[in-house]
């Protein structure tokens, strides 16, 4: 009896996947503040998300990665953007993108957005790219950062008539 509850709910978890429900695995809610923000030292490497239609909204799950040997000088941004409107931003100074904090709006059905950035010993701005965008409106959204680059701005756009933003990501490689 045991091994058949353990198979069921194996088979769960794998057909659960990354889009499963599992409530736990997200940052924030629908419809309430987003608020991340990585170690000291670190940056994001992993960003997840799914759109809801009920709520128009997304919910968020990221990961971080070891990116600096000492403690890093960080500074949240104010807002990049008001609601519907698209957005570039990148950190300056040869920093990484370390947290990100949002909130939605039901009237406009829109996110603000504002960024956590962190200089570390090594300045990060060689060989700088831009992912193109990685998910459809009303879609699953996933970015995992290339080998040796480190999350550094994004880019977005809303699109009124579905309520959802498409999302691109710039990194960089550390200068040596």
């Amino acid at each position: 009896m045991q091994v058949i509850v353990l198979l069921l709910l194996s088979i769960a978890a794998v057909c659960a996947g990354p889009e499963g429900n599992q409530k736990n695995r997200w940052v924030n809610d629908f419809d309430k503040p987003l608020n991340y923000t990585c170690q000291n030292h670190q940056s994001i490497n992993l960003i997840i998300s799914i759109h809801d239609n009920k709520h128009e909204d997304r919910v968020w799950d990221f990961r971080c990665q070891n990116t600096f040997t000492k403690p890093a000088s960080c500074y949240w941004t104010s807002y990049v953007n008001d609601f519907d409107q698209e957005f570039t931003f990148v950190c300056p100074f040869g920093s990484v993108l370390s947290g990100m904090e949002s909130y939605h709006n039901n009237w406009k059905e829109d996110r603000r957005w504002e960024f956590y950035c962190c200089k570390g010993e090594v300045e990060v701005t060689r060989n700088c790219k831009w992912s193109g965008y990685v998910n459809d409106f009303d879609k699953y959204l996933r970015w995992d950062a290339p080998t040796d680059y480190y999350l550094t701005g994004a880019h977005s756009y809303h699109d009124n008539k579905r309520e959802d933003r498409l999302w691109s990501y710039h990194s960089c490689e550390k200068n040596v």
